[in-house]
């Protein structure tokens, strides 16, 4: 199995498209500076197709060291899930 990279993807972008490479560069950073900000704003965001990233909202609770058993506050936060659309799930499972 390989890790797809931001590299990587800048140069399928490259090779697709045949934008310079900076410019592929240029393009993928605005799109995950876009994804980023609207996260940071509280918005879901939804790529036809592909998926959508949400927020969710967690509450405190209490949790424990594994090593120490000990009990310890684990503070609420928010958290980012990713639900991938029916058409990526098929095509992951061909």
């Amino acid at each position: 199995m390989k890790t797809v990279t931001r590299v990587s993807i800048t140069e399928a972008i490259y090779e697709e498209i045949g934008l310079s490479r900076k410019d592929s560069g240029d393009v993928l950073d605005l799109i995950i500076e876009e994804i980023k900000s609207e996260l940071a704003s509280g918005n879901d965001v939804k790529i036809s197709s592909f998926g959508t990233f949400s927020l969710r909202k967690k509450n405190a609770r209490v949790g424990r060291n594994p090593k120490t058993g000990e009990e310890a506050e684990i503070t609420p936060r928010t958290v980012i899930s990713f639900r991938p659309s029916q058409i990526l799930r098929r095509a992951v499972n061909k």
